[in-house]
């Protein structure tokens, strides 16, 4: 049973980990709001440069066009004998579905001579003399592009209404602004959804450096602290043969502990930093668990446990590392053996069940509450206050189930203790060979939770 002082200290572990888990969960969506703000400035201040690039561009083409026609207008004009008259319809070849061209013609003395039928009502708002290259000029608020030149011996201005401009330069303008939110939009979001994924797993790292910390330096605190304390009291006076025996006992037991977490910390560490991929070949779970049962046969002998192991069915072959695989049956089959009393049973089971291998560890030791199933697997978690165990063996197996595309399904047994099983996706090949331990692989942790 886990102590009054045990359970508020793991409340308060917890309450701790839920505020840091949302300050970072925060951490990473404020940098990827910037990350995307950041990016939709840029995309608007480049947006903004092309669109005022095109509208530019387009009002230039279409002014061009219309000077174009003004100027085919006028040498139509000059090469009628006499000059043009009233009903002149312009030059063959000519639009017929723009805006109509107006004109006036002048003889050499400044009187007005002639013009067209949609210009006979417009006076020029400046001398006709001075119009000869193209210019836009503004009548009766309308704004007109218009060239003149000499029709022979009259002086011709031709004009055309900049309202097919204004009209294409407006739609472009609205087509802009309702294109550039949109876009604005699609971009943020996107910078929004790349930069949290970019952002993730370098969080991720992040937190595995600080949790390993933390966790680090909290549950290495009580042992120094019994090592300084048993060292203070050894140095602060004289003491008999059996009271410095009892002390460098207690001295060498915080060491070993000291030194197993470190172990478990370092096997941790070690697996999150490899990669996964190459990492797995054919292993059959039943060999894996008949060599793990064999190995703890001794342990559960001296503490008068019956340790047993069946494997039923014909191929029990999964995609895993040996070594990971062989770890996870040591790490369950360790904390059934140390959970469970003297004269109890442990069971070690492996089925084929259609597409699926499983793999049983049921003893009759205390069980596991259904309201903490789900939290036996947090780092530095113990579910008692036995000694020697620094709460990394469930987190080690399941980082270990994790890589290897398995899942847990935890109970209870049917001599009332735990039940930790593990299924996997059935493999049909079968191993060639079960391998040893290879240099690339970390170092198996102690076997303890």
């Amino acid at each position: 049973m886990v102590s009054s002082n045990r359970k508020e200290k793991i409340a308060k572990l917890g309450e701790g980990e839920r505020t840091l888990s949302t300050a970072r969960v925060d951490l990473v969506r404020s940098g990827a709001q910037r990350v995307a703000l950041a990016a939709t400035g840029i995309v608007a201040a480049l947006y903004l440069l092309i669109a005022v690039a095109v509208l530019l561009i387009v009002t230039h083409n279409l002014t061009s066009n219309i000077d174009t026609t003004l100027s085919k207008w006028l040498s139509g004009m000059a090469a009628q004998r006499g000059g043009p008259t009233r009903g002149y319809q312009g030059p063959a070849g000519g639009p017929r579905f723009d805006a109509p061209v107006l004109w006036w013609t002048f003889h050499p003395d400044g009187n007005y001579a002639d013009s067209s039928a949609e210009a006979a009502n417009i006076n020029l708002p400046t001398p006709y003399n001075r119009i000869q290259a193209p210019q836009t000029i503004t009548v009766s608020g309308v704004d007109l592009r218009v060239m003149g030149g000499l029709t022979s011996d009259d002086w011709t201005v031709v004009g055309q209404s900049l309202s097919s401009v204004d009209q294409a330069r407006s739609n472009l303008i609205q087509a802009e602004l309702l294109i550039g939110p949109v876009l604005l939009l699609v971009v943020f979001l996107g910078a929004l959804a790349i930069g949290r994924r970019v952002a993730a797993p370098i969080e991720q790292a992040r937190r595995r450096q600080m949790d390993f910390t933390a966790n680090a330096s909290h549950e290495l605190r009580t042992p120094l602290a019994v090592i300084q304390a048993q060292t203070s009291l050894a140095l602060s006076q004289p003491r008999d043969e059996e009271w410095y025996q009892r002390a460098f006992t207690r001295v060498n037991q915080e060491s070993q502990r000291m030194r197993h977490l470190v172990d478990d910390l370092l096997w941790l560490a070690r697996f999150e930093a490899m990669p996964r991929a190459g990492r797995t070949e054919p292993v059959d779970v039943g060999v894996m668990a008949q060599q793990a049962v064999e190995r703890f046969a001794a342990i559960a002998e001296s503490r008068q446990q019956r340790l047993s192991v069946q494997v039923s069915g014909d191929s029990h072959v999964i995609a895993a590392s040996p070594e990971w695989l062989d770890h996870l049956v040591g790490v369950l089959i360790d904390n059934a053996c140390k959970y469970t009393p003297e004269q109890g049973t442990i069971e070690v089971r492996v089925t084929a069940e259609g597409k699926s291998i499983k793999l049983v560890v049921d003893d009759s030791g205390p069980g596991i509450p259904p309201d903490q199933r789900g939290q036996i697997f947090d780092r530095f978690r113990r579910a008692s206050d036995l000694p020697g165990g620094s709460g990394l063996g469930l987190a080690i197996a399941d980082a270990v189930v994790g890589a290897t595309n398995g899942r847990w399904e935890v109970g209870s047994s049917a001599a009332g203790g735990a039940s930790m099983a593990v299924i996997w996706p059935r493999l049909l090949a079968r191993p060639a060979a079960t391998r040893t331990s290879s240099e690339t692989t970390p170092p198996l942790a102690r076997l303890d939770a």
